[in-house]
């Protein structure tokens, strides 16, 4: 089930707040589980129990890590996170990376219905034993509490993906407030706005393009620039959708991005983008290889590690290796060459550099293999033989041009901020603000039940 759907949000959605209202105080937790474990089944029945045994494995290998940490058995409780994340990996590698490995040696491999969200919620119970590992939170006795961690229907298919010793006090207390729920249904609904306003109108004319076969120079352009923008909004809009929803209920989780392409620097961007899973592999791999408190050589080797692991975690494939290793590069450049003459160059042209260097990197993002990439990279170029401009082009530009102005628009928080700021400036302001939101649901709903469903692109990763 996708949160821009008309059952969850007529449905699912009143029917979760309602009972989760209802339901006296010991029994929301339990109740948020239920709920969460519905919303699982909705959409991948099939797959439950590889969730229900995720869940169980870790809360009893967190358990038995802790014992021995306790006991001062400092040995075996390395052995046993070792072969807790082994185990955990092993499950994920079973369902994603199977096919990839077997097809190095020339196996051919039919690969199994993979679980979905099984990379967000594999991530999160990681962090559940690695935090109990590294002393940064105590076990979480009440096993349900620990369950709503795990399986939370906002974040359980594609996240934010929240670490352990970040939201563990939350768990035990999450009231709802007037405050935190009116700016959940806000966000929710800038959320909804940015996937089937923003997003989908540009997925349509990049699928358009992408089907059209070879394309004049700024035809290619404009489907890279396309699918740049509807990644940024499609994801980022689904990120806004889930930290509503968990404000609905009490929690109140970190932004997942904060505007990206008005970025300064290659370091900059991946501090924008994506920020769960950056600090994931910040927390858990890059500080435990030794951070940046070592040799250049060393830093560089983790860095690239990390990269490596990121575009891997993207996909099995050699385009995500590649986009992986592409941005690894960049951002040893920016950190150890660029940084030399960084302040030297206008703001304007760090900006710019870095959007393109980002929109570039999505063609291998899109691509289904490296060779398409780079077929892409040359109609760009010019090597189809097209030409610059042809009919196609002004038929694509004209019809996104509306679209496109309203996305490049919106990649700043200053448009955002003066609205509100000029809402706050008008009489009734509170009654403005919601016949605002009441119209931005209104088309929301329209676009819903005019156009074909469309879900979100993480939902494959």
């Amino acid at each position: 089930m996708s949160f821009q759907t008309i059952p969850f949000i007529f449905l699912f959605l009143p029917a979760a707040l309602i009972l989760y209202r209802l339901v006296p105080g010991r029994a929301k937790d339990l109740m948020l589980v239920i709920l969460s474990l519905l919303f699982y089944a909705w959409g991948d029945m099939a797959h439950l129990l590889i969730l229900i045994f995720s869940m169980a494995f870790n809360y009893l290998a967190g358990a038995e890590i802790d014992n021995y940490l306790k006991a001062g058995r400092h040995g075996m409780a390395r052995i046993a996170v070792i072969a807790s994340a082994a185990a955990d990996l092993a499950l994920l590698s079973f369902y994603r990376y199977t096919g990839f490995f077997l097809s190095i040696f020339g196996v051919s491999y039919t690969p199994q219905d993979m679980p979905i969200g099984i990379s967000f919620f594999t991530f999160t119970v990681l962090s559940y034993i690695f935090d109990i590992y590294y002393g940064k939170a105590e076990p979480e006795r009440n096993i349900i509490r620990y369950a709503v961690y795990v399986s939370f229907f906002p974040k359980i298919i594609s996240g934010p993906i929240t670490e352990y010793g970040k939201i563990r006090e939350q768990l035990a207390d999450h009231p709802v407030t007037g405050p935190k729920f009116r700016s959940g249904i806000q966000l929710f609904l800038i959320g909804l706005f940015k996937k089937l306003l923003i997003a989908d109108n540009l997925g349509e004319t990049f699928q358009a393009l992408q089907k059209s076969g070879d394309l004049a120079s700024a035809g290619a352009w404009l489907g890279m620039v396309c699918y740049s923008l509807q990644l940024f909004y499609d994801f980022s809009g689904y990120s806004d959708m889930a930290i509503g929803l968990a404000r609905m209920f009490g929690f109140e989780f970190e932004a997942n991005f904060d505007h990206p392409y008005i970025s300064d620097g290659v370091t900059d961007f991946w501090r924008r983008w994506h920020i769960s899973l950056g600090q994931w592999f910040r927390d858990y791999v890059y500080i435990p290889m030794g951070g940046n408190r070592c040799s250049s050589r060393r830093l560089a080797l983790n860095l690239l590690v990390v990269w490596i692991l990121t575009g891997f975690w993207h996909g099995a494939s050699w385009n995500f290796i590649f986009w992986g290793l592409y941005h690894g590069a960049w951002v040893l450049l920016d950190r150890f060459v660029i940084r030399m003459f960084f302040d030297k160059i206008p703001k304007p042209v760090r900006i710019g550099c870095t959007v393109l260097i980002a929109f570039f990197g999505w063609v291998f993002f899109f691509s289904p293999s490296l060779s398409s990439a780079f077929h892409w990279f040359g109609m760009m170029f010019g090597s189809a033989h097209l030409g610059f401009w042809n009919g196609a082009t002004t038929y694509y530009l004209t019809g996104s041009l509306p679209v496109l102005i309203l996305a490049v628009i919106f990649c700043s928080p200053k448009p955002g901020a003066y609205i509100e700021k000029l809402s706050l400036r008008t009489r009734n302001s509170a009654a403005v603000s919601v016949a605002g939101y009441v119209f931005l649901f209104a088309v929301c709903i329209a676009a819903m039940v005019s156009n074909t469903y469309t879900s979100f692109l993480y939902f494959k990763f």
